[in-house]
């Protein structure tokens, strides 16, 4: 019965092929996706650390996105 399923009547090598490249791909993209997500965070964090004080503190207090991108930022150093 389980051999059946597999083979499935001499499609399964292409059934079973077509999965695994799809969930190798849906991998990739989502690695290479959270890799950009870590860049753009290190940059803006960079940014935000190169403003005066006073710019810092309006720009954190006016923006949650901010402040939670710097939070996680430096837990992850």
């Amino acid at each position: 019965m389980i051999q059946n399923f597999i083979y499935m009547s001499g499609y399964g090598f292409y059934v079973w092929a077509s999965f695994a490249l799809t969930i190798i791909f849906c991998g990739f993209i989502y690695l290479k996706t959270l890799r950009t997500l870590k860049k753009y965070e290190r940059d803006f964090a960079k940014e935000i650390d190169e403003l005066s004080v006073e710019k810092k503190r309006i720009v954190l207090e006016n923006s949650k996105i901010a402040s939670q991108v710097l939070s996680s930022y430096n837990k992850s150093i």
